[in-house]
């Protein structure tokens, strides 16, 4: 492959990358866009997981052989069957040099020093291979994990330019790889309560106008469950703020342990006391049973005195929920009437009757024209 070849497909690698949309998008960019560079017919990239000493293919791609898959579920290997990726390339860094690839065949080593090449040989054999080359991915200065490609038995064999190339490759993949944690770190932050690790108010805001347009297309089931945590006030004042950021760590964990009884539920910290829970497709007596443990475990809690609870689900009879905003007011409003009537157990919107006070509270035009949450505060219970 010509110098100008070879740019353009570093370029192309990078770019590939670049427009990735997270992690795995990321990684099959990497691996397809190597093997589309030194001519290989499969490709994939691994992760070397130290605390665990293994490691770990991230994913497949190019021609599998029988049992790979592209993103595979458990496809690993003890480090000790590949020491290169620690011995071999430490010992180059020892002696000054960069860590570079190297070449091996179905027949043994064929270019670069060819660290523990035993169990790569039986690899390419097993898989109708017949060669490999293998670029170690440094990042921030340590063996993150390794590019391989590979050629099939009877195609011409990698040379120590390959080699060289590779090496290059993996730089630049490593630095692809750099930026998208760095974006997933940022996108993490940006969705993410910092004291309690659940997702914050821009997160529920978005999963919950994804699963009303759900709701109005297909008739998916959206619930919300929004929940007062009783007594911080009195436990900060009391006890310290210390104390009292513990206690919403604590009741964050709790609120998680019970998202977890509705698959996919998202548990969410909405800003000060106000927590939340959003679950699409199950039942609305499901998320109710859920709230009920909720409201359980929040009482056994060391600190604070409870939670107060409330449930609205477009399964009940609610009305029409044409809009991310009228479900919130519900279950405020349900969740407002359980902090008014001091209940152990979640008020549940809908479920009152023909003429449920939650409802029609709900319904009363609100005098905040921006719809801001705690606007029923301060009221007195219908």
């Amino acid at each position: 492959m010509g110098e100008d070849r070879r740019l353009v497909a570093v370029v192309a690698l990078a770019q590939g990358m670049a427009a990735a949309h997270g992690s795995r998008e990321a990684w099959r960019a990497a691996a397809a866009g190597a093997c589309r560079a030194l001519g290989g017919s499969f490709a994939a990239l691994s992760v070397w997981e130290r605390e665990i000493g293994r490691l770990r293919v991230l994913v497949n791609v190019g021609e599998l052989a029988e049992g790979e898959e592209e993103f595979p579920e458990d496809e690993a290997y003890p480090v000790h069957q590949f020491a290169e990726i620690t011995e071999f390339l430490h010992e180059q860094w020892a002696g000054g040099g960069e860590p570079d690839a190297w070449v091996e065949t179905a027949e043994g080593p064929a270019a670069g020093r060819p660290g523990y090449c035993h169990q790569r040989v039986a690899a390419l054999r097993r898989r109708g291979r017949g060669c490999c080359v293998v670029a170690p991915i440094v990042l921030h200065g340590r063996a993150w994990g390794e590019l391989y490609v590979a050629r099939p038995a009877g195609e011409p064999v990698f040379e120590r330019a390959d080699a060289d190339f590779a090496t290059v490759l993996a730089s630049v993949v490593a630095a692809g790889i750099a930026q998208t944690e760095r974006l997933e770190e940022a996108r993490r932050l940006a969705y993410t309560d910092a004291l309690t690790g659940l997702a914050n108010r821009r997160a529920v805001d978005v999963r919950l106008e994804r699963a009303i347009e759900r709701h109005r297309r297909d008739g998916v089931v959206v619930s919300l469950v929004v929940c007062d945590l009783n007594g911080l006030k009195r436990v900060n004042d009391t006890h310290g703020h210390a104390a009292g950021d513990r206690l919403l760590e604590r009741f964050g964990s709790v609120l998680s342990l019970c998202g977890a009884m509705l698959p996919g539920a998202l548990a969410a910290r909405l800003g000060g006391d106000e927590f939340c829970l959003l679950a699409v497709g199950p039942t609305a007596d499901q998320v109710v049973k859920a709230a009920e443990e909720l409201c359980r475990r929040a009482a056994e809690l060391e600190l604070g005195d409870g939670v107060a609870c409330g449930v609205a689900s477009t399964e009940d009879p609610i009305g029409p929920v044409p809009s991310a905003r009228r479900l919130f007011r519900l279950a405020d409003a349900a969740q407002y009437r359980a902090k008014a009537e001091r209940a152990t157990r979640p008020v549940v919107a809908g479920r009152a009757g023909p003429d449920d006070p939650v409802v029609r509270l709900a319904d009363e035009p609100s005098r905040e024209a921006d719809g801001e949450r705690r606007r029923f505060r301060g009221r007195h219970a219908p």
